[in-house]
């Protein structure tokens, strides 16, 4: 009997501001993940992002149910610095009125 160890590589590189993307994509493991937890198979999953391979896809949902306590923790430090970015960017560009203005431009453009 001959016993073989095959090494898989993972499809997820981190960029400079430290997101995992998938197969040298812009498409993020918290894309796949996200995706793969509401319930759509890798086959929807490629459909919805067909720039990432359906092998890449599996071998991504399969790290992701080996690594799940990693993983739902680096998707926690995003969700918290996405919360962080929202926070700035509403003190920074404030929205009160937002919707009358706009409407307000309209109007005003008709005339």
């Amino acid at each position: 009997m001959v016993t073989m160890i095959l090494t898989e590589i993972i499809p997820l590189k981190t960029d400079k501001d430290g997101v995992m993307r998938v197969s040298k994509t812009r498409v993020t493991l918290d894309t796949i993940v996200a995706a793969f937890t509401e319930g759509a198979t890798a086959e929807e999953i490629a459909y919805q992002y067909p720039v990432v391979p359906l092998a890449d896809i599996y071998a991504v949902i399969g790290y992701y149910l080996h690594k799940k306590k990693q993983v739902d923790q680096y998707l926690k430090r995003r969700a918290k610095f996405a919360e962080e970015v929202r926070k700035k960017n509403e003190v920074k560009f404030n929205s009160t009125g937002i919707r009358e203005r706009l409407l307000s431009r309209r109007t005003n453009g008709k005339n």
